[in-house]
């Protein structure tokens, strides 16, 4: 007889721990993904040593296969060499790694979205005059392009899921189904998107975002007042499975420091 999967409660886990969760379950075992620093470098970890043993996990700085022990501190950390099944460049990475059609997901952050999944990592405001710049596309756009599915992983707040955004860095579904097919895109497209509140995921026929599910004490009504763009709602939302014990306990072994998912502030004597 199979033991039941023990959920922890709310105020036994934070945010960020049931978004690395959401992050890990999005992997499967055997798929090669491509991920960067933060929150999807825990995900990525925490999959291959839960249900996905067998995930090959690839950085951009040129880590392919990592194993890393030790949480990294970014993407070029040489913590992420150890037991890799090669140590190359950008040119192998983005190059014949995501463009050849080799990676299965990619994992993604963004400033701002809009309801086609279209990214946004540019800048924010006008294009002579931007209220703030951003790092660019780096290798954002390779990987939205390219890579088989996407998750997009964002603080969610109603400034960041836009009807319009200020500039397209990474191209979602761009305006609609089959458009990404037509301008040659290799890749899927996004499949999720997890926030602080809610997942999201993208309606089969219009390619439109899609409330998947709410996080624990998170109503639809308020992933619905912290978005500018239109977002569809089907009937009632379920909410999300919230993390495990065992994935608590991998979480806060694979970020001991709190690096990336800070330490509760423990109350001082």
């Amino acid at each position: 007889m199979v033991e039941a999967k023990k959920h922890a409660k709310i105020g036994e886990y934070s945010t960020l721990e049931l978004m690395a969760a959401c992050g890990a379950r999005a992997i499967r075992d055997r798929e090669v993904v491509f991920v960067g620093t933060g929150l999807p470098m825990v995900a990525a970890a925490l999959a291959k040593r839960m249900h996905a043993k067998n995930a090959k996990i690839v950085y951009e700085a040129g880590f392919i296969d990592s194993n890393a022990v030790d949480i990294a501190l970014s993407i070029a950390d040489s913590r992420l060499a150890y037991r890799a099944s090669a140590a190359v460049g950008l040119i192998e990475t983005l190059g014949l790694m995501l463009q050849g059609g080799h990676v299965d997901v990619g994992f993604v952050g963004a400033a701002q979205i809009d309801e086609y999944g279209n990214l946004n990592t540019t800048y924010i405001g006008d294009f002579e005059h931007p209220k703030v710049r951003l790092p660019g596309s780096g290798g954002g756009n390779d990987i939205v392009s390219s890579a088989k599915r996407i998750v997009v992983i964002m603080k969610h707040e109603k400034r960041k899921f836009v009807k319009k955004l200020d500039y397209v860095t990474s191209p979602g579904y761009i305006d609609g189904p089959g458009v990404r097919e037509r301008v040659g895109l290799k890749g899927g497209g996004p499949v999720l998107v997890v926030t602080d509140l809610c997942q999201m995921g993208f309606d089969e026929k219009s390619k439109r975002l899609k409330l998947l599910t709410v996080h624990p004490s998170i109503t639809a009504e308020q992933v619905l007042e912290n978005v500018s763009c239109d977002l569809i709602v089907e009937g009632r939302v379920p909410e999300t499975e919230p993390p495990t014990f065992e994935e608590l306990s991998l979480l806060r072994a694979i970020d001991p420091h709190g690096i990336y998912i800070p330490k509760p502030n423990k109350k001082q004597p």
